[in-house]
């Protein structure tokens, strides 16, 4: 693993602070006044989702925390838990919870694939730290209220639901059981597909 300088530590850079991975939210590089450069973070534990305020001083250096991805299967979610299985060998299930999750789940459809990131400490452990989903989507809308004729014209928007249970704001042309990209970043409708 890699020491990263004072000055290196920069957004969306996930360091080892204080024995948990910590993803850096900001990060800006000044001087008070004659005194040396100092580095003010904004870091997101990635364990805890706490946020912290932490100044590296010219320096002090932070470790480069080991992150690596696999690819899975979405299967299922219930209460409290989203459940996966190895794309490989479809006896090895596992469940996650849903904070480590996160929200963006409801734009996966089942059985379609994630990457999880997965954070390796120390000891060689392995630790499930968050899901990446692709940036845009197509899903197919499952309800939507019904388009009034000549009402298209002023433009305008409706709220449709999605396979997966995700609510957008989509244009009121669109109709039940067409398919429609969305933005997962945003949560936002982009395009028909």
């Amino acid at each position: 693993m890699s020491m990263l300088e004072y000055n290196e530590i920069r957004e969306h850079k996930i360091i080892v602070w204080d024995g948990a991975p910590h993803e850096v939210m900001a990060s800006h590089v000044f001087r008070k006044q004659q005194r040396k450069p100092v580095n003010a973070t904004k870091l997101k534990n990635l364990i805890t989702g706490r946020v912290a305020e932490i100044s590296f001083g010219g320096s002090e250096k932070a470790e480069e925390a080991d992150i690596s991805t696999k690819t899975v299967t979405y299967l299922y979610k219930t209460k409290s838990e989203v459940w996966f299985t190895d794309p490989d060998d479809k006896s090895k299930r596992f469940a996650l919870k849903e904070s480590i999750v996160g929200e963006k789940m409801k734009y996966v459809k089942e059985n379609g694939p994630v990457d999880l990131t997965i954070y390796t400490d120390d000891e060689d452990e392995e630790l499930v730290i968050g899901v990446k989903i692709p940036v845009k989507v197509d899903l197919e809308v499952i309800d939507a209220p019904p388009s009034i004729k000549g009402s298209t014209v002023t433009g305008g928007n409706k709220v449709a639901t999605l396979e997966g249970g995700a609510t957008v704001n989509v244009p009121l042309f669109i109709e039940i059981g067409e398919k429609i990209r969305i933005n997962t970043d945003t949560g936002e409708y982009v395009e028909r597909a």
